[in-house]
């Protein structure tokens, strides 16, 4: 059994990996000693002992661990191309698939890359969740549902079928993509460019978020923000029009339709019953 990363084991792999990026042109491909480096910083990634990002409690705040993305890098940099056999299937990659899997329901055609953390209670359909991304308990990652690099995913949240959620490795200092707790993802919504969906809230089939989309509330017609769906907001897929010398034209936008009470829980009934409330085709 792996003992939990110190704070002073974590300083000092966060010192070794630093320096390792900034010597990064001079370090040869088989560099052992680096390699090894680098394979700790991973393996705390998968074991979910380290994450890419993460949010403060009180202040919400997200700050990127920055160094965590250089190991990710310099994993690819320093890794070799290599065939796998997994069953009948054979991969080839400079990365291997996720081994641990304690806690978790993996269907056939599902899988996970080393590096990415999945907690108990998670259940991967046929799908795929890149290195150092983080899937919560309790999360269903449904059919044909992508969670890429470095994306954060929280508690109790649905991915419908064909959901993608985009990943960002470089620039390094880029937020990820972050779905908070007790979300509802609905079918083939696209979550991508460090764009954020805060706890509670439910999106509708097809809503496209990027982190330059306008959330726009419905009530209001005010923005709230770009590419950050406040909390427990029922969100559905809109367009704003604006004119051009070319004519009139839809521009995406996330329209707000509803705020859903303190305590009050996505659901099937709840996401059903807000849609035909204003007229939209439910999936």
């Amino acid at each position: 059994m792996t003992l939990p990363l110190r704070s002073d084991a974590v300083a000092d792999l966060q010192a070794r990996i630093t320096e390792l990026w900034e010597h990064r042109s001079e370090i040869a491909k088989g560099d052992v000693e680096a390699k090894a480096t680098v394979d700790e910083a991973i393996d705390a990634l998968d074991r979910g002992e380290l994450r890419v990002a993460e949010i403060h409690p009180e202040t919400r705040e997200v700050t990127v661990n920055i160094w965590l993305k250089h190991a990710i890098l310099l994993l690819f940099q320093l890794s070799e191309m290599a065939t796998m056999e997994v069953g009948p299937f054979t991969y080839v990659d400079k990365i291997p698939l996720k081994r641990d899997f304690t806690g978790v329901r993996v269907v056939p055609g599902a899988s996970a890359r080393w590096g990415s953390h999945l907690e108990p209670g998670v259940i991967l359909m046929p799908s795929y969740v890149n290195i150092g991304a983080r899937v919560g308990a309790g999360t269903m990652v449904d059919t044909w549902a992508t969670v890429a690099s470095c994306a954060q995913i929280g508690r109790n949240v649905h991915l419908s079928g064909g959901v993608g959620i985009g990943g960002v490795l470089e620039p390094a200092e880029a937020r990820p993509v972050i779905v908070e707790d007790d979300c509802f993802v609905g079918s083939r919504c696209m979550i991508v460019n460090g764009a954020r969906v805060r706890r509670g809230s439910i999106l509708g089939a097809g809503v496209i978020l990027s982190g330059s989309i306008p959330v726009i509330d419905a009530q209001t017609g005010e923005e709230v923000g770009r590419g950050d769906i406040p909390e427990r907001s029922v969100v559905v897929q809109a367009t704003r029009p604006r004119r051009y010398p070319g004519g009139e034209f839809g521009l995406a936008c996330a329209l707000i339709v509803r705020r859903l009470a303190e305590g009050e829980k996505h659901g099937d009934i709840t996401l059903e019953n807000t849609l035909r409330e204003h007229g939209i085709a439910i999936d």
